[in-house]
């Protein structure tokens, strides 16, 4: 854009010359001003870099003063309004997104004023032209920019789910695995006691160092499961995992557990399929542990912008919020699974009423 600027300027220049000379009382001007703005944008792009480190304000600072003089020369020498075509993008770099509307408007209505300054007859083209060039401009500008930023963040993403799973990796095959020997050579220990009846202080201190390193190994275990994508998902899509998980609590429970897809089936992003199967299975765990429930319904939801699901039984159901229903444990593990659907942008709702079953929907939007 910037070799553009310069070319298009000395492009205006001549056919300046070419058109009017240098005679013209306006020559001089003309010409003078034309050096001017070269210059100062030519201090702008040697010093491009350093104002991009030092803030937005410099680079913003240079470019009014470069728009202001330009601006000058169309209305005086309207074969400059070409240049406006590389300020645009340049104000598309500099300017906040707020500040871009107004940006277009200024150099819209110079091109327009200088064309309309010595047209003969003045036509609707000179204004409709100018108007949907930058609008067409801004609005690829725009979308571009959008779908950049989309890319980086399901970039991110991916990064965080691979991170996550090395995390699962290196937990698993180094503090589980050292937990598990501890705790195996502790119960040896305890078995192995010289003095079978002695319950003294040493074997009291053995029994309880064991059942310390159970609870750790239990909770290393229980970050291994979050960490790592399921294993479901790797051998088949999320339907498919969906399918399997429902048949397995079915054969388990004793439940009669069914999948339902909605829309055309499409790939997700690994970390929301991850959060929507950890989310079936923490919702058929409670179905199965407190509802006493006939059936559960899984609907799977492809929409345009989101994808939901669903996950409905018969049971009992309760009145008020999940922590107040009847039962031990019962609404255990939904803030769990409230932050996994955080970590995607979703959210997770439950509704209920005594005797009239319950509902769980994920909704991650896309």
């Amino acid at each position: 854009m910037h070799a553009a600027f310069f070319l298009l300027l000395a492009a205006s220049a001549s056919r300046y010359v070419a058109r009017h000379g240098t005679g013209e009382a306006d020559g001089p001007l003309v010409l003078g001003l034309t050096l001017g703005l070269a210059a100062l944008y030519a201090v702008g792009v040697a010093a491009w870099e350093p104002l991009r480190h030092a803030g937005r304000a410099g680079r913003i600072v240079w470019l009014v003063a470069v728009i202001a003089a330009w601006v000058v020369l169309v209305l005086i020498a309207p074969a400059y309004a070409w240049c406006a075509i590389p300020l645009g993008f340049v104000c598309l770099e500099v300017l906040p997104v707020a500040a871009i509307p107004a940006a277009a408007g200024v150099l819209v209505a110079a091109v327009i004023a200088g064309q309309v300054r010595i047209a003969d007859p003045v036509e609707p083209s000179l204004f409709l032209g100018p108007l949907a060039f930058a609008a067409m401009t801004v609005a690829v500008v725009l979308e571009l920019r959008r779908r950049g930023a989309a890319e980086a963040e399901a970039r991110h993403r991916a990064g965080a789910a691979a991170e996550r799973e090395r995390l699962s990796r290196e937990i698993h095959d180094t503090l589980a695995q050292n937990l598990t020997s501890v705790q195996l050579l502790l119960t040896a220990a305890d078995r192995a006691w010289p003095l079978p009846g002695d319950e003294g202080p040493a074997r009291t201190h053995v029994r309880m160092a064991e059942a310390t390193v159970g609870d750790g190994l239990a909770e290393a275990r229980r970050f291994v499961r979050a960490l790592a994508p399921p294993r479901d998902l790797e051998s088949g899509s999320l339907p498919d995992a969906l399918r399997r998980l429902a048949a397995r609590v079915s054969a388990e429970a004793g439940l009669d557990a069914r999948v339902q897809v909605d829309g055309e089936p499409r790939p997700l992003p690994s970390a929301v399929e991850g959060a929507l199967l950890r989310t079936a299975q923490g919702a058929l765990a409670n179905v199965r542990d407190h509802a006493a429930a006939r059936t559960a319904v899984l609907t799977l939801g492809y929409h345009p912008d989101r994808v939901t699901l669903d996950v409905r039984d018969d049971g009992v159901g309760f009145d008020g919020p999940p922590s107040a229903a009847a039962g031990p444990g019962r609404g255990h593990g939904l803030p769990g699974l409230r932050a996994r659907l955080a970590e995607v942008d979703g959210e997770l709702i439950v509704e209920s009423a005594s005797g009239e079953g319950t509902a769980v929907a994920a909704v991650v939007p896309l």
